[in-house]
């Protein structure tokens, strides 16, 4: 006679099943999180394409600057041009991040920054200036300037208190990401530079912040042609996975439609 199922006592198999599950699900758990409770990223896999190279500009130094009264947009505003359109993306943003691979390949060659890395965390960050419905002004600041969430610690949201008297971002209380990278100013006031040489280091300018952006991806020994070394870089920018992913996908998709409307040419 067959053996009558018991539901009152689960089988030697189900219970192997379930004991499964539990692994699983712990395993699960250990790998989202490191030790901090940051959430860990599946292991990379390539970096994204590098975009349509700049023209190499005589006059541009091996310093943080151009020489005084040469900005940026000067020297590479017809590259700029050429695809601004097309990429959707700001003129006077395009230079600025043309500008900072520029520097970039004078000062820390071996880190490999193209601009479309600066352009997908620009981006992600605030459209390339234009969040809330600002636009870029002929010196590369939003107007009206961009200023981030209160960073007060309420739900879901990071606890920074002031670090600069409200002097950049407005608020004595609590520190905001200022400008079109959204650097918060305790970060700046390591980081900042002053890439068009008028003087003053602002995060609001985009000339500005996206060198700045350049030198804080490649502060470490950084090659960010290496997957893994692309990821950390941009897990200090800022740390969650989902936000390297979209860097990610808009930088590779800058760097592809880049070259391939310089083919074109």
């Amino acid at each position: 006679m067959p053996r009558q199922w018991n539901a009152s006592r689960p089988s030697l198999g189900l219970l192997a099943g379930l004991v499964m599950f539990a692994v699983l699900v712990f395993l699960f758990s250990v790998l989202e999180e490191d030790d901090s409770g940051r959430e860990r990223l599946p292991t990379a896999t390539a970096p994204p394409a590098d975009g349509a190279r700049p023209p190499q500009v005589s006059a541009l130094p091996g310093t943080d600057a151009v020489e005084q009264g040469q900005r940026p947009q000067d020297l590479l505003e017809d590259w700029a041009d050429s695809m601004s359109e097309e990429l959707n993306i700001p003129l006077r943003a395009l230079e600025a991040y043309g500008y900072a691979e520029l520097a970039l390949e004078r000062s820390r060659p071996e880190c490999r920054l193209s601009w479309s890395v600066l352009a997908g965390i620009g981006a992600v960050e605030s459209g390339h200036g234009r969040y809330g419905g600002a636009d870029l002004d002929r010196t590369g600041r939003p107007d009206p300037p961009i200023r981030g969430v209160l960073l007060d610690g309420s739900e879901g949201i990071r606890l920074v208190r002031d670090t600069d008297g409200g002097e950049l971002d407005g608020d004595s209380t609590y520190d905001r990401a200022v400008g079109p990278m959204q650097f918060i100013p305790s970060t700046w006031r390591t980081w900042g530079r002053d890439a068009d040489a008028d003087g003053e280091s602002d995060p609001d300018d985009m000339d500005d912040a996206a060198l700045a952006a350049a030198h804080y991806l490649c502060s470490a020994e950084t090659d960010l042609r290496e997957p893994e070394q692309f990821r950390d870089a941009v897990l200090r920018y800022n740390a969650s996975g989902d936000y390297v992913q979209q860097v990610l996908n808009h930088a590779d998709d800058y760097g592809k439609r880049s070259r391939e409307l310089v083919r074109r040419e």
